[in-house]
Parts: C-alpha cells; structure tokens; sequence
C-alpha cells in the first residue's frame, strides 16, 4: 500500500490505497473552509497551524495499515510553501520510521489521476484543469507526458469565483453559494464581455470580467438577494463562455483526443461541466468524465493514484531532495 498526503493549501487530507488493485483502503479529509471563511479567503499562517493539528490526528487513524505500506507519496509543489511543509516534514518522518521511500507528487498531476481513483488511467486524455489555484488546457499522453496548451494570464476559475462572492458579501469559498444563486438567476441581466474573445492567443484570463462585476455590484444593491442571483448568472454564464470559446479554438484544430476529463475543484460545478459537455461532443470528443463529488477538491486520493504510477515506474525522491516550491509547471 502507498499512505499519501495533500497539505497544498487548506486541506487536511491522507489515504491509504492498495498499489495493485487501486483500491482505496482509507481516506480522510479535513476542511478549513470554515475557519478562513471570516477572512474571506486563505490565511497561510493559520492554514499551516491548522494542518498541524488534524494532520496527527487523521494519520493516527492509519496506523493499522503502517506494516503494509510500502511508499510514502506527499504534494511537494504547488502550494503555500508553509501549508506543504507540513505535509512534506510528516512524509519524511514516516519515510525514516517505517523504512520505506519517498515519493514526491505535483499536485496538479494529482488532480489529473483524481479521475482514476480506484480505476486503471484511462490516456491519452484532454484535460480541463479548473481549480482554485489553475486554470488550464493540458494534452496528457501518458503517465509523464504532459503539455500544457493554454493556462490563465492572471486569476484562475476558482479564484475569480471566490472574488465574486467576497464581492457580494457571500463568505469563502464561493463557488458553491455563486452556483447555487445562479440557479435562480437572469444569466443574461448583465452583459459582461466574455475575456479574450478577440484575441488569438490559447489562454484563459478573468481579471478582466472580475473587474466588470464589481464595477456592476458597486452601482447595485449587493444585499438584494435577486440582485445576487442576477450577477452570479451572468457571471457564471460568462466565465463558462470563455473556456468553452478556447476549447472549440483548439478542438478546430485538433481532433486527436477521444476523452476530456475536467477536474480541480470547479469541476463540481454542473453547469459548467454541461455546457463544456455540450461543445466538446459536437467537435467529436466521445466521453466527458470528471472525478466523484468527493475528489474534485484538494485530496489524498489523488495524490496516492498518481504515487503509485511513480511507484510502479521506480521515480522515487531522495529525502535530502524532497523539497517544497510554491509555482511549478507540469
């Protein structure tokens, strides 16, 4: 078994998952949504604090499997450097004391095996990255081949989903609340310019749009609760247009992928996995798959399905080697 852990941000999470059969043996995670929340987004300091209390406690749920494992795979990068240096130090505490070797994973190529948890990969594969930290078009040929094709100039999805809501006074994180108002909402009241859509450029952007809400929530009545609808709506409805529009660009031009996997954690969101849906089957991507409910958020599930691809291939991290950086590439 591989024991893994995800510390990148604000979730506290570890599992346990069987390297031959994919099976998830034990999986836990722990939400500091509601501690940050009064803040209106992530405080690192507090994430780190956080994660040092539940970190022990999950992993002391663990402990019947510690014979049996055989790795320990933990997100080493991208992150808040404080929030992975607690998944790290842990990693390597357990890496000594059972005696088995590190396994160092990105944690976007996490997010990309989320939709193999308990499954054998299904590639070559398009995917959507969509999270609160990414935004990006990534050809996935193999195990350790990837190449992105486009990612945001400036804030991601989830991110400009989380500024919306802090905007209209609705708590972090806000893309449940702003998906939620939405359903009730006139997605065409408000006329926002969809970012990007004369530019030839393969990238995504949302400064742009953010910016236009608030200018729209500054002239409103931001309590008014049909107000919220409306914003959210058309926001939601503009933000999915701008992905959708660079998906049909590249799809124009190449039709090689018969998969496309959304994931990260925007990929809950089932509007938006319904109209990618819809343009991605009209240009002849065959299946749409996103992860369960469960693994679109940051997770230990992820990052031990993605361990063990590196297990397997004998890519292991020396522990004097196993550091922690804040950006990185695929």
């Amino acid at each position: 078994m591989i024991l893994s852990i995800e510390s990148s941000c604000d979730d506290s999470s570890i599992a346990i998952t069987e390297i031959g059969s994919k099976k998830l043996i034990f999986h836990k995670r722990v939400s500091q949504a509601l501690q940050h929340s009064q803040y209106g987004g992530v405080v690192p300091e507090l994430a780190s604090r956080l994660h040092t209390e539940a970190l022990p406690k999950i992993l002391e749920e663990t402990k019947r499997y510690f014979k049996e494992i055989k790795a320990v795979a933990v997100t080493n990068e991208p992150g808040l450097v404080v929030t992975l240096l607690e998944g790290v130090t842990m990693a390597k505490a357990l890496s000594i004391s059972l005696g088995v070797p590190l396994i160092g994973v990105n944690h976007l190529k996490g997010h990309i095996y989320s939709t193999f948890i308990e499954k054998e990969a299904k590639l070559p594969t398009l995917v959507l990255l969509l999270s609160g930290g990414h935004t990006q078009l990534i050809e996935v040929e193999s195990w350790n081949r990837f190449q992105v094709v486009a990612s945001t100039l400036d804030d991601s999805l989830g991110e400009s989903f989380d500024k919306v809501a802090k905007m209209l006074g609705l708590g972090y994180p806000g893309g449940v609340p702003i998906e939620n108002l939405a359903k009730e909402g006139d997605a065409m009241r408000f006329d926002f310019p969809v970012p990007l859509s004369q530019s030839p450029k393969m990238a995504f952007s949302y400064s742009g749009l953010k910016n236009s809400v608030r200018l729209e929530i500054e002239k409103g009545d931001k309590k008014n609760l049909q107000f919220q609808r409306d914003i959210s709506a058309s926001f939601q409805r503009v933000a999915t247009a701008h992905i959708v529009q660079k998906l049909k660009k590249y799809l124009k031009t190449s039709n090689r992928f018969r998969t496309l996997s959304i994931v990260g954690g925007v990929s809950a969101n089932r509007y938006i996995f319904k109209e990618i849906s819809k343009v991605a089957k009209k240009f002849g991507v065959e299946e749409v798959i996103s992860p369960k409910m469960e693994f679109t958020s940051d997770n230990g599930a992820m990052i031990g399905r993605y361990g063990i691809e590196l297990f397997q291939n004998k890519v292991f991290t020396p522990l004097e080697d196993l550091d922690v950086k804040s950006r990185n590439s695929l």
